[in-house]
């Protein structure tokens, strides 16, 4: 975490968290989502703004965590940012040297990989969980017909109580109150 953001946390303790207002969609982009976009229905239905400010992109990825319930988050300053997921909390980027990245550049370790009912990709690495992005899809299956990979069979609405998140921070939040 920036070390800005560090001291406006500590100088301001007690403002609201923002619920709704960021998503990440299946191909690692991020979207401003405005009250007329969250009117207009939920993530990824509604997704928002695509944000292309690569300077405003980068401080999102360096400040972005999970809550103990599996909430993640962009900690803008003092507020917590909690991030609609369309799918999962990374979107993997594979390279042609058989590396695995985030969609925030974070290089990773695969442990397993998973295919489900619609034939997305996941892999299971150091970071957590992750869809393959469907650019990537090619090299993944080298690694599969490698042998590097033996996707298993999963159910896409299993994936964030067997991984531990949360896709919709603001529905949970919603439901709670």
């Amino acid at each position: 975490m920036d070390d800005i953001v560090k001291a406006a946390m500590a100088k301001w303790p007690n403002v609201p968290h923002c619920y709704g207002w960021l998503g990440l969609d299946a191909r690692g982009q991020w979207y401003m989502r405005d009250d007329r976009t969250q009117a207009a229905g939920p993530f990824p239905q509604s997704k928002g703004s695509l944000l292309r400010h690569d300077k405003l992109i980068e401080f999102i990825h360096r400040n972005c965590a999970a809550d103990e319930q599996g909430q993640w988050y962009f900690q803008n300053g003092p507020q917590r940012v909690y991030l609609e997921l369309e799918l999962t909390p990374f979107v993997w980027r594979l390279q042609p040297d058989g590396t695995v990245r985030s969609h925030s550049g974070q290089v990773a370790q695969v442990s397993d990989s998973l295919v489900d009912e619609e034939g997305r990709l996941y892999l299971v690495t150091d970071l957590g969980v992750g869809l393959v992005h469907s650019a990537d899809m090619a090299l993944a299956a080298d690694s599969v017909e490698a042998g590097r990979w033996t996707p298993h069979e999963v159910r896409a609405d299993d994936l964030p109580k067997r991984f531990a998140f949360v896709r919709s921070p603001q529905r949970l939040h919603a439901s709670a109150a």
